[in-house]
């Protein structure tokens, strides 16, 4: 549709002439935008990262000194 079918001016007006259309709020407000941040808590944690890698850092070790006594 035409700004002037939309404003119920007949034919082509002006661009002056045209009474204002502005747009606004739906009646009764917008809805509130919900902006916390709700991060669920999956994963192992930070005690079970930390033995882990301590465990693998020695083994790590292990098999360095069972080759360097091989060597």
């Amino acid at each position: 549709m035409t700004e002037a079918v939309i404003r119920k001016k007949a034919g082509m007006a002006s661009i002056k002439d045209m009474p204002v259309l502005q747009d606004g709020p739906p009646p009764g407000g917008f809805a509130p935008v919900r902006f916390a941040r709700r991060i669920p808590s999956k994963g192992p944690s930070a005690m079970a990262i930390f033995f882990a890698a301590l465990g693998a850092f020695s083994w790590g070790m292990y098999q360095v000194g069972k080759g360097n006594k091989i060597r």
